[in-house]
């Protein structure tokens, strides 16, 4: 993608990027999609499906669910492709959103940061080899921490990376939790050195096995990143 064509997607897009995954605690709307929000389930190009199971018409899904893509799509400018592949099963759909929203939007009183979280599920994406998972929330990691570089760094190999002391004990202790190594005090003491208590070591966990699952489910689907991803966090919003 050129970085014309990209600033051009980017001057389309009519929220803020940090929104690009909605919380989906509210209730549904009574409405069904339109035609027009059916979604085709290849990319722009039409070259590769973007998951290998059939992906049902919006207008088919339990209202729940066309509420929670309609919300996304409206937010992001796009819809990502991980709610069009998960609607093959909407039961299912509904449980990961759910549990994604609790996981990832964390306790009041916890230490990681949005940041923090879209790091830890970049290292584990890229030891499980994951595709989908990590590109999209490469791009998260450079919305919600402004710097560009350093998820690809970690996707590459997380020991390597431009890490400060903080997060490389949490991706210490990710990894340690994603080998299904076993876990010993020095691991927890580890992360207590640097400001984290007993209950971000649980956050932590619960990040590294919710996409230790969603890997695997895009692995299964050969689930296709959208395109729009790869330059999101990349490249500056042209001014209005």
């Amino acid at each position: 993608m050129s970085l014309i064509k990209a600033s051009r997607f980017l001057a389309r897009l009519r929220v803020k990027q940090t929104d690009l995954f909605l919380r989906p605690g509210r209730s549904a709307s009574s409405s069904s999609s339109s035609g027009s929000d059916s979604e085709d389930p290849k990319p722009d190009d039409g070259e590769k499906p973007i998951s290998r199971f059939p992906i049902p018409e919006v207008g088919t899904l339990p209202p729940d669910m066309q509420e929670v893509m309609k919300e996304a799509k409206e937010k992001a400018g796009f819809l990502p492709n991980v709610f069009k592949t998960l609607s093959h099963r909407p039961e299912e759909m509904r449980a990961f959103v759910h549990y994604y929203d609790v996981v990832m939007n964390g306790r009041e009183d916890g230490h990681l940061t949005k940041a923090d979280r879209e790091l830890i599920i970049v290292a584990v994406s890229a030891f499980n080899k994951c595709r989908y998972c990590i590109i999209a929330h490469s791009a998260l990691h450079r919305i919600f921490s402004k710097n560009r570089i350093l998820a690809d760094q970690v996707a590459a190999n997380w020991e390597t990376a431009d890490l400060d002391e903080r997060r490389r004990a949490i991706l210490k202790f990710a990894m340690q939790v994603a080998e299904c190594k076993p876990l010993t005090e020095s691991h927890f003491e580890e992360l207590y050195q640097h400001g984290l208590e007993k209950e971000d070591a649980w956050d932590i966990g619960a990040v590294v096995a919710l996409f230790s699952l969603s890997n695997r489910m895009a692995f299964l689907t050969s689930m296709t990143p959208n395109e729009e991803f790869y330059m999101l966090g990349r490249v500056d919003k042209p001014n209005k």
